[in-house]
């Protein structure tokens, strides 16, 4: 019999359908692998604003994790909001104890209209139980900020959290350029101190970037569970998101910042 490359993201649903739940789930598929969700949160929000966040508990987050890993099982996971320690530390305890190996990392704080997704005593627990036991982080530079205590605004402050995280995670981490004023959208991939990786990209002129960190940790983790190197993985996604934003940039869709084009290799 075939088997698929199961992929299992655990996050917020986005009633806009541009980011969270439905574009890790749309990336999964768009990239040939089968997608899983344990949801964390009910978002009311469009392509302009994040209006309301209804929780889902602790227990019943545990419940969907324990249905579909002891059943289905995965490949690779995603991790996208986790709005509380208490989630985030069940989250962490359900993997350990389906001892889960590969896991990206997505520290979402921050929505793209700005309003905040994570509780302020959230982030001691995030990297307390979750970074630990991460193959991939792939924080943006404000979400590096909050995680360090300082600012982190140049490609000397970008290396030097790659640095700082790396005792905080055992395994890779991707702090992305987005942020910076710069012709290029640089990211920094940091292995170890003789092993890093910068990612160049050229910026796509367009309105239509909401998802674009969980279109790109989703991408990560499909490419980790067909078997490719964190290396190759980030590459691969990268390029995907690249693409999924340029084919993007043409449409219109609401008022604010529209998604990308997932499936742009599939239709236009």
């Amino acid at each position: 019999m075939k088997t698929y490359a199961r992929t299992l993201t655990i996050a917020g649903s986005d009633s806009g359908g541009g980011a969270g739940i439905q574009a890790d789930l749309k990336t999964f598929a768009a990239l040939g692998c089968y997608g899983l969700s344990v949801i964390t949160a009910l978002t009311a929000q469009n392509t302009k604003a994040v209006t309301g966040i209804m929780p889902v508990t602790p227990a019943f987050i545990a419940e969907q994790l324990e249905a579909v890993l002891s059943d289905i099982g995965v490949d690779a996971v995603k991790i996208g909001m986790l709005h509380s320690a208490e989630v985030i530390e069940q989250v962490a305890k359900t993997l350990s104890q389906f001892e889960i190996k590969a896991i990206v990392l997505d520290p979402v704080m921050v929505a793209k209209s700005g309003d905040k997704l994570l509780q302020h005593e959230a982030v001691d627990a995030l990297k307390t139980y979750l970074l630990p036991i991460a193959s991939v982080i792939t924080p943006n530079l404000p979400e590096a900020s909050v995680l360090l205590g300082r600012p982190v605004e140049t490609f000397a402050d970008m290396q030097q959290a790659a640095i700082d995280l790396a005792t905080l995670c055992p395994g890779a981490i991707l702090v992305k350029g987005g942020h910076l004023p710069t012709a290029e959208s640089t990211d920094l991939l940091y292995l170890s101190a003789s092993d890093q990786h910068w990612f160049p990209t050229n910026r796509i002129p367009t309105d239509n970037s909401h998802g674009t960190g969980c279109t790109l940790s989703s991408a990560i983790a499909a490419g980790l569970a067909k078997g490719l190197s964190v290396v190759d993985a980030v590459a691969a996604a990268k390029e995907y998101l690249t693409q999924a934003l340029r084919a993007g940039a043409d449409y219109k869709l609401g008022h604010g910042h529209g998604p990308v084009h997932h499936f742009f290799n599939v239709w236009e």
